[in-house]
């Protein structure tokens, strides 16, 4: 199964993506929690999926892979469409600068 960084990031943002509701609401941020030998993906259609992870091919995996950035927000659009941005994402004082006005 080959499975690359963009993939990766694309997955780690639809499943941010399926929880952003719940997010919104909430007034402090929570740890956004990956589980070990999973593999996230997000398809064609827009779908995401978890996978169960082994290590016979952990070579293959790695091929082509690319390390996310610290630093990266993921977010799904209102177009439906799954985002990442590297760069500030909080103010000075620690809030999310993309909150709701309230």
């Amino acid at each position: 199964m080959a499975f690359s960084t963009k993939t990766f990031a694309l997955a780690l943002t639809a499943t941010l993506g399926a929880f952003s509701a719940p997010a919104l609401a909430q007034t402090a941020a929570t740890p956004w929690e990956l589980k070990p030998d999973t593999g996230y993906a997000y398809d064609k259609e827009g779908k995401t999926f978890s996978y169960k992870m082994g290590t016979n091919n952990a070579g293959e995996l790695l091929k082509g892979a690319k390390k996310v950035p610290k630093g990266t927000l993921f977010f799904i659009g209102h177009n439906g469409q799954l985002y990442m941005r590297s760069g500030p994402y909080l103010e000075g004082d620690g809030k999310f600068k993309f909150g709701s006005d309230q």
